[in-house]
């Protein structure tokens, strides 16, 4: 697939208190994997206006997040999720990187984009910043397919380890999105069980110490299928590496092979559909190493496709 990344130099300026797992370290994980490429179609994200992210948040809470943007040193949105001078701008060019790659594949540019920046963003609520999220980049950029191109529908899927609470709560309210999320089980915030599903919601769950056949056998059966059978307009994957075994916030048993198929796996379906559109946005992973490795081989299988 023809594919374009999204990178930000302002997500370096996103810096939690020392110690927390979403650290500036992932940037330059994310750099070294796109530096072994020959190759690569790469621009630099803008950053998202205050109605393009108000398509998915409140005012309400867009006005929050802007007032506790701090001049210097640290502000608490929670426990987790903390800003820095520049973590505002930071989740603003998330964001916008993701609306670009929606109007690149939607213009047949290219066929994938994959918006490499942080903080991440599957667990922001439309009106509430939680678990190192402050803004909903896949969300806003499913929001910006469905208003600024007229896509009647569009599928989210998230293999991230944890729930994407806030994309689900999204779906919820927009009729023209069917989201799928496989996810351990019992696991931070606690959200998305098997039952809670319908017709446009499907959560997959896979118990801690999974590996690689039950997760893929899961996908398989459950989530491939629905793309295959009823393409979308436009499919978007919040691509989170925290699945594999040597991260630290969960205890699934993935490797590099698994990201690697899934990227394969999906960058073939969407091939597949009348008009090939994939938008991939960055959500967890935070073991440094297995960050760098997964990225650069699920990058690698995505262009392949």
């Amino acid at each position: 697939m023809k594919l374009r990344v999204y990178t930000t130099e302002a997500g370096k300026d996103h810096v939690p208190p020392a110690e927390h797992p979403e650290s500036p370290e992932r940037l330059k994980a994310i750099e070294r994997a796109l530096s072994r490429f020959e190759t690569l179609d790469r621009v630099n994200a803008r950053a998202a206006t205050r109605d393009e992210v108000g398509r998915v948040h409140s005012s309400r809470h867009v006005d929050f997040v802007y007032s506790k943007s701090p001049f210097t040193d640290l502000a608490s949105l929670d426990a987790d999720t903390w800003m820095s001078p520049g973590s505002l701008e930071a989740a603003l060019q998330a964001c916008g990187g993701a609306i670009q790659a929606v109007d690149d594949v939607m213009a047949g540019e290219i066929e994938a984009g994959f918006v490499a920046a942080r903080p991440p963003g599957h667990h922001a609520e439309p009106d509430r910043s939680m678990g190192f999220c402050l803004f909903n980049q896949i969300a806003v950029a499913a929001a910006h397919a469905i208003q600024a191109h007229d896509c009647t529908s569009v599928t989210i899927v998230d293999f991230d380890v944890h729930h994407g609470n806030g994309t689900q709560a999204y779906a919820e309210s927009e009729g023209r999105v069917f989201f799928a999320s496989i996810h351990q089980d019992w696991l931070y915030p606690g959200t998305g069980s098997a039952d809670d599903s319908s017709d446009r919601i499907l959560n997959l769950t896979v118990e801690r110490g999974a590996g690689s056949s039950i997760w893929r056998e899961a996908l398989e059966e459950h989530i491939f299928p629905r793309l295959a059978e009823a393409p979308p307009d436009i499919l978007f994957v919040s691509a989170g590496f925290d699945g594999h075994r040597d991260d630290p916030l969960a205890g699934l048993e993935l490797d590099e092979d698994d990201f690697e198929w899934i990227g394969t796996r999906l960058a073939e379906l969407t091939r597949e559909s009348a008009h090939p559109r994939l938008v991939c946005t960055l959500e967890g992973g935070y073991d440094i190493k297995a960050l760098e490795s997964s990225l650069e081989r699920f990058l690698r299988a995505v262009a392949a496709a």
